[in-house]
């Protein structure tokens, strides 16, 4: 029953979201990759705070940039979430070992991944009509949820 996905954090800008993502990935045994900069140090009390006494356990990686990080991880198939896309992740047919990137809390992805990845560009639906989109820790679980659901729960 081994399979890990892979959780992908482009220049994460808060500490909390990330320690919660990293407790996330050790819940659901999901490896997590965070690209530089980041907006805070990875022994910042609120980092591990969130992550609890789980972090210990996370299996996780940093990366000086995007360049290096392909570089390194040699990513398999990369599906990028954003708001700046019409698709659905309800659309998309998970795999294991897929990599779920997901861009910062300002600024979402950097700007030239929107042409570069197009796609494989996916959003989660969003019927209400007063927020931008979820908190970050909230959509790495949706996304990651749904491909667990789709490959592993639902056999």
């Amino acid at each position: 029953m081994a399979m890990c996905f892979n959780i992908v954090l482009v220049a994460p800008e808060i500490p909390q979201n990330t320690g919660t993502i990293g407790r996330l990935c050790v819940c659901t045994d999901a490896r997590l990759h965070l690209i530089r900069p980041l907006g805070f140090q990875l022994d910042e009390a609120h980092l591990r705070r969130a992550g609890l006494d789980y972090w210990p356990y996370l299996n996780w990686m940093v990366y000086d940039s995007w360049a290096d990080f392909l570089q390194q991880a040699q990513p398999g198939r990369m599906l990028f979430c954003s708001t700046k896309t019409s698709r659905s992740i309800y659309q998309l047919q998970f795999q294991p070992g897929d990599w779920m990137v997901f861009g910062n809390e300002g600024h979402g992805l950097p700007a030239d991944f929107y042409q570069r990845y197009e796609n494989q560009l996916f959003t989660i639906p969003m019927p209400g009509q007063h927020a931008r989109s979820h908190n970050l820790a909230n959509a790495v679980a949706i996304v990651l949820y749904e491909g667990l659901r789709q490959c592993q729960f639902n056999k």
